[in-house]
């Protein structure tokens, strides 16, 4: 490897930002209390330098839309289109640049000038680990993305083919600095995003994700100079611990004697899945069942169940599991073919955690979108019901406020803090087939004991225009139509209308106590979205 040392204070901002060092030195000299003062030793103290016309011109893009890159669930388009080879590099160097700063800044308030040398030759920068699934983009998106890490001074550990949260556990189980996992979740094989992790394993905040745009937005004028350039390392071994740890939250053989059908979306748990089900027991029965990047979550996976549904009652199993792409959620079939959504899920697992007195405040976390009659019946039993804005990061973050166990969406997307810090379609539905198995009952018996849904609808709005969709709130037409139809229906039911933060949809959700009102007040308000946002007529 290479050493690099930083531009000198006071040079040319047209000067190069790396200038080669001895390549034959084996070790660094002993670190002085003075090098520290004098600003000499920036792998410590994070010195941010101005930014010359040639790195900006490097690491930066002024041509990228004025919208905002991070949508609800990270960096997510079209490949070709907005995420591009030449975005990924850009994402990458100011991830780790924004990474290392996060580490150095607190070590280097901590250090003690009077006792200086010791501390200074312990610093340590972790790697930041990439996970991908398995489009046919994600390893040009992960070559491009481990460019700019180790441009910006950071290692790279790249896993490979896996989940989501295969990457956020191993985050939070190393000295990884931070993740990012390249999956589009649910999004067909043409699109891609970038998922990105803090040290913590939990996904990095809105503040975080806002310096890392306005990085590649040219809109910082200095950056903090690279020392040292990392390296890139294959490490695909390391996801056999992310698999250990599935396996050890539960009991061995807890699966014995189920039969289940899992429909893997040609995706990221499509390896892992039969692995982990297998060895605890269950006799299986596999659709989509191998990594392809052509076919990710077409007519297959969490968002379309059918051929799941087909599959257990044809072969008379107890169950099935539907995951996504990036395996970060998943929606149960009963043995009778009927879907068992976020919703019935969180309640089934939140009752059996309240009676094992694991449930804090018997509380649970959901967002907007979960049914009504889950929100009725839970507080019936005397539960705590907390909703919050749509996406699991606004869902993990009441959960670290209330100190809550277990949360999650109707999408499937749970969260239990038992186990994990984020989503994982994976753990759940092991767990939710533990539960059945312990249970005697059938997985229909314990949905018909929960709770009655409100009848729900959904409609999607193809709106292309990116300003339209996120200043709907500005259409007067479209919010007296929603205002009328609040009128109507009273305490009787609910609108939801909001834009999609990973589609170029608006959607549209209503529900009520009678199908009825729910068919025909979804009907015209998603007229309305398409008259007076779409400009149909």
């Amino acid at each position: 490897m290479v050493s690099f040392v930083s531009r000198p204070q006071g040079a040319s901002s047209g000067a190069s930002v790396l200038q080669p060092a001895n390549p034959f030195s084996v070790a660094e000299p002993m670190l002085k209390p003075a090098d520290i003062l004098t600003g000499l030793i920036p792998r410590l103290i994070p010195e941010l330098i101005p930014l010359s016309d040639q790195e900006r011109s490097q690491w930066c893009d002024r041509t990228l839309p004025a919208n905002p890159l991070f949508g609800t669930d990270g960096i997510r388009g079209c490949v070709g289109e907005l995420l591009t080879a030449a975005l990924a590099l850009k994402v990458g160097f100011w991830t780790g640049q924004i990474l290392r700063q996060q580490v150095l800044r607190p070590q280097a308030q901590q250090f003690d000038p009077a006792d200086g040398t010791a501390a200074a030759c312990e610093v340590h920068i972790g790697p930041v680990i990439i996970g991908q699934d398995s489009r046919s983009s994600s390893d040009m998106l992960a070559m491009a993305l481990a460019a700019g890490l180790t441009a910006a001074g950071v290692d790279v550990w790249n896993v490979g083919l896996c989940p989501t949260p295969g990457v956020a556990y191993l985050v939070s189980t190393t000295h990884a600095i931070g993740g990012v996992m390249i999956s589009a979740s649910h999004n067909p094989p043409q699109d891609n995003g970038l998922k990105i992790f803090g040290a913590a394993g939990t996904k990095i905040p809105k503040a975080l994700q806002q310096d890392i745009e306005q990085g590649i937005r040219g809109a910082h004028a200095v950056f903090s100079p690279v020392v040292q350039l990392g390296r890139s390392e294959h490490r695909p071994e390391l996801i056999e611990a992310y698999v250990l740890s599935l396996r050890e939250s539960l009991s061995v053989d807890s699966l014995q004697g189920l039969k289940i059908v899992l429909d893997l979306a040609w995706g990221a748990s499509a390896v892992l899945a039969p692995m982990v089900f297998r060895a605890l027991g269950a006799e299986l029965i596999c659709l989509h069942d191998r990594p392809d990047g052509q076919q990710i979550n077409v007519n297959c996976g969490s968002t379309h169940l059918h051929r799941l549904q087909e599959a257990v009652r044809g072969h008379g199993a107890d169950l099935g599991f539907a995951f996504d792409g990036d395996a970060d959620r998943v929606l149960a079939v009963d043995h009778q073919g009927q879907v068992v959504d976020g919703d019935y899920i969180l309640y089934l697992w939140g009752s059996h955690l309240r009676e094992l007195g694991q449930l804090p405040g018997n509380t649970i976390v959901t967002t907007v979108m979960a049914n009504l009659g889950f929100e009725r019946a839970w507080q019936a039993t005397g539960g705590q019901f907390v909703r919050t804005a749509v996406g699991d990061q606004h869902v993990q973050a009441e959960m670290d406020g209330l100190g809550a166990m277990l949360g999650g969406e109707q999408s499937g997307h749970i969260l239990c803090r038992h186990y994990g810090l984020t989503g994982d379609g994976l753990l759940t539905a092991l767990h939710l087939a533990e539960l059945l198995q312990t249970s005697g009952s059938s997985l229909a018996d314990l949905v018909a004991g929960s709770f009655k849904t409100y009848p729900q609808l959904l409609r999607n709005v193809r709106v292309e225009d990116r300003d339209q969709r996120l200043h709907w709130q500005k259409c007067a037409p479209l919010m007296a139509a929603i205002a009328s139809a609040e009128a109507e229906m009273g305490d009787r039911g609910r609108i939801l209308v909001r834009p999609s933060g990973t589609e170029p949809l608006i959607r549209v959700m209503v529900e009520a106590e009678d199908a009825e009102r729910v068919e025909y007040w979804t009907g015209h308000l998603a007229e309305a979205v398409e008259v007076h946002l779409v400009g149909r007529s």
